[in-house]
């Protein structure tokens, strides 16, 4: 069976069959989501805050995300791969915009890419389409917009907040994306544009009635246990102390002189031992 392809998930919609998107950022990551059976894996200027250890996912750049989706795309036969387009790729001009685009889908094998914004990129988004590139919106909680939000704040929760997001929707619908993210904002205005537009919403923070759900992969994991977990995030496991103690083993087992062992050691011929005694 061949890649799944994003007229799909507009099926989907239409069938009532929901799905879930992940993020993965590199080889042994997208290789584990593919072989759970995940449909379609993000390739995300996230990095930049759970893996770059920036603040935020404004420092990541076209290279980055091309070098990161390049290595998610050698490990996945089957999963639609959708590549960020991070800050300032698309915003300054539409000729560079189309071009980055393209790049993520020429380059970088992506089979798709994703944009912030609603409206007013709606043009842009028409003509990414027209050039035969497909593309996802993403609307509320715009992480590339964070510093004009003044922090990671639920959107939409005025009245003429949540119609502007409502009118977004359809204005990207209309130029044709083939799906939109849905981040942060309160779950009645989520499933308002869930069921106002005909292609799929992808919820993150934006409550149960999305067609789908996406996550972060180290968010899901605990890779980062330490830190507060995120109210839009799940736990399915504690990856960082498991990672933790596995590391501590390793380091009492090699001072204490248990590793490695014979096991985990290769041998000798005796007669070449006895040739280098005598040499």
């Amino acid at each position: 069976m061949g890649r799944i392809s994003v007229h799909q998930l507009k099926q989907w919609k239409a069938e009532g069959k929901r799905f879930a998107m992940i993020t993965a950022y590199d080889y042994p990551s997208a290789r584990l989501v593919e072989q759970a059976g995940i449909p379609i894996i993000l390739v995300g200027d996230s990095v930049g805050s759970v893996v770059l250890g920036y603040e935020s996912t404004v420092p990541v750049t076209m290279e980055d995300i091309l070098y990161l989706t390049r290595a998610v795309v050698r490990a996945c036969c089957k999963a639609i791969i959708l590549a960020d387009m991070p800050f300032m790729s698309y915003q300054a001009n539409a000729d560079d915009a189309v071009r980055n685009a393209g790049r993520l889908l020429q380059e970088g094998g992506a089979t798709a890419v994703k944009l912030e914004g609603g409206s007013h990129v709606a043009p842009l988004v028409r003509r990414m389409v027209e050039s035969g590139i497909p593309v996802m919106g993403h609307l509320g909680l715009t992480p590339q917009s964070v510093n004009q939000f003044g922090g990671h704040k639920v959107q939409g929760k005025t009245p003429a907040a949540a119609a502007k997001l409502l009118n977004d929707a359809r204005a990207l619908e209309e130029a044709g994306a083939f799906a939109v993210v849905l981040e942060t904002i309160p779950a009645p205005l989520a499933q308002m544009v869930t069921e106002r537009i005909s292609i799929p919403t992808i919820g993150i923070g934006a409550g149960p009635h999305c067609d789908a759900q996406v996550q972060v992969f180290h968010d899901m994991l605990a890779i980062y246990d330490d830190r507060r977990t995120l109210k839009h995030a799940k736990r399915y496991a504690v990856l960082g102390e498991t990672i933790r103690e596995a590391v501590r083993s390793y380091i009492g087992e090699v001072e204490g002189g248990e590793f490695p062992t014979k096991e985990h050691s290769f041998e000798m011929d005796e007669a070449t031992l006895t040739e280098l005694a005598f040499a």
